[in-house]
């Protein structure tokens, strides 16, 4: 359940909010990689979580670039 109300809640957003989210999650990316380079362990299991967030807005990105131009 928890994935689909993410879903909603990412499809709900504005194509600038899009924008800011993702680059938000490019730079929690970063760091997590950062951390995992230290050894935290359970930096692994959110580099997971967070890089599967980022696809899925940038397909909603994506998608709503391609149904605009038609």
């Amino acid at each position: 359940m928890k994935r689909r109300e993410e879903l909603d809640k990412m499809l709900d957003l504005s194509a600038e909010e899009l924008q800011a989210e993702t680059a938000r999650l490019k730079e929690s990316l970063f760091r997590l990689k950062f951390k995992l380079a230290l050894g935290e362990v359970d930096a692994v299991k959110r580099i997971r979580d967070e890089k599967k967030s980022l696809a899925r807005l940038q397909t909603i990105s994506r998608q709503r670039q391609t149904t605009a131009t038609k």
